[in-house]
C-alpha cells in the first residue's frame, strides 16, 4: 500500500543500493574453494497476495513529529496479477468510521528477472501520480524495499516492509527516516485478512 502524502522525486538509486542488501549465498566446497549460489528467482514471492482481503489500515496523522495519533480505516484490497506474474496491481478502498475519511490507492509491483528485484509503484485518487518506486526483495517471508523522496520539505528516506504471515493473513508497514536511515518512524500499518468468493 504506496500511501504518501509527498511530492515526486527521482529516486536515489545510489542510495537504495546501498540500504539494499543484495543476497548474495556462497558455499564452501570440500577442495576449499568458494562458490556463489544463484540468486533467488522472486518472481512469484508476492503471489501470497493475490486475491481479495479485509484491509485494517492505521494511519499516523503527523508524521515525523513525535506523535502517536492515529486513525484507523476498514475496508478491501483486492490484487490481481499481470505479465505471467511478473508483476500485479493492487487496488486498495478504505474508510474511517470516525472521520468518515476515504483512502483509495492502487500499487503496481514489477520483478526485474535480472537484478532480483521488485519495484513498487504507488498512487492515489488525489495525487494521479506515481511516487518513486520502492526497491527491494524478499529473504524468506519478509520483504524490504526502500526509497527516497521529499516529505513536506524535507528529504526522507522511506521503507516498505511486507510479510507473508499465513495463506489467510498478511502485514504491511511504511516507515519514514529523515536521518539518514539511523532511526525509522512507522506511519501506516496494513492487516489483511483473506476473504472468500469472488473478487
Amino acid at each position: 500500500m504506496n500511501i504518501r502524502k509527498i511530492s515526486t522525486l527521482s529516486v536515489f538509486v545510489a542510495t537504495v543500493s546501498l540500504l539494499v542488501p543484495q543476497r548474495a549465498v556462497t558455499a564452501q566446497t570440500n577442495s576449499g574453494s568458494v562458490q556463489t549460489a544463484a540468486p533467488h528467482d522472486g518472481q512469484h514471492d508476492f503471489d501470497f497476495e493475490i486475491g481479495k482481503w479485509h484491509a485494517h489500515l492505521r494511519y499516523l496523522r503527523h508524521r515525523l513529529a513525535g506523535s502517536n495519533d492515529w486513525e484507523e480505516f476498514d475496508g478491501t484490497v483486492v490484487t490481481t496479477p499481470f505479465m505471467d506474474g511478473k508483476g500485479n496491481l493492487t487496488e486498495m478502498n478504505v474508510v474511517s468510521p470516525t472521520s468518515h475519511r476515504n483512502i483509495r490507492n492502487i500499487a503496481v509491483r514489477l520483478y526485474n528477472p535480472t537484478s532480483h528485484q521488485w519495484s513498487i509503484y504507488g498512487a492515489d485518487d488525489k495525487s494521479g501520480v506515481f511516487d518513486p518506486p520502492q526497491i527491494g526483495q524478499f529473504n524468506g517471508n519478509r520483504g524490504e524495499f526502500y526509497a527516497s523522496d521529499i516529505y513536506q520539505g524535507r528529504q526522507v528516506y522511506i521503507r516498505f516492509v511486507w510479510q507473508n504471515l499465513s495463506p489467510t493473513r498478511t502485514h504491511f508497514e511504511q516507515a519514514f527516516s529523515a536521518d539518514g536511515g539511523k532511526t525509522w518512524e512507522v506511519n501506516w500499518i496494513y492487516d489483511g485478512t483473506r476473504m472468500t468468493g469472488p473478487s
